[in-house]
C-alpha cells in the first residue's frame, strides 16, 4: 500500500508564510503526478497546485504567491506559501497518482493525504 504523510499546516499572520510538504512511502514503482488540493468550510475541495511530467499548474486564486516543488529521489512534493490571505484557510491536501506494489501485482491509483490545516488570521 502507499501513504501520503504531509506536514507543515498552522496558523499565520495574513501577509505571512508557510510550506507543505508531503511524503509518499510504501512499494511504488512510479508517481505520475503529484499536488494539493484545499478544502475550505462549507466548500467542495478544489486544486491548488500540480506538478506533473506534463508540467506544472497552479490555481489562477494563487498564482504569484503559491509555488510547488517536487523531489522524484524522494517521492516528495512541497509548496511554498506566500502573502498569505484569509481566503487560503482550509485543510489541505496532498494528492499523487501513483503505480505501486500489492504482492504480485501493479496497481495505478489515486491517493491522498489525512490533510493539514492551515489558518490565516487577518
Amino acid at each position: 500500500q502507499v501513504q501520503l504523510v504531509e506536514s507543515g499546516g498552522g496558523v499565520v499572520q495574513a501577509g505571512g508564510s508557510l510550506r507543505l510538504s508531503c511524503s509518499a512511502s510504501g512499494s511504488i514503482i512510479s508517481i505520475n503526478s503529484m499536488g494539493w488540493y484545499r478544502q475550505a468550510s462549507g466548500n467542495q475541495r478544489e486544486l491548488v497546485a500540480r506538478i506533473s511530467s506534463g508540467g506544472i499548474n497552479h490555481a489562477d486564486s494563487v498564482k504569484g504567491r503559491f509555488t510547488i516543488s517536487r523531489d522524484n529521489a524522494k517521492n516528495m512534493v512541497s509548496m511554498q506559501m506566500n502573502s498569505l490571505k484569509p481566503e487560503d484557510t482550509a485543510v489541505y491536501y496532498c494528492n499523487a497518482h501513483v503505480r505501486y506494489l500489492d504482492g504480485a501485482y501493479i496497481y495505478t491509483r489515486e491517493r491522498w493525504g489525512q490533510g493539514t490545516q492551515v489558518t490565516v488570521s487577518s
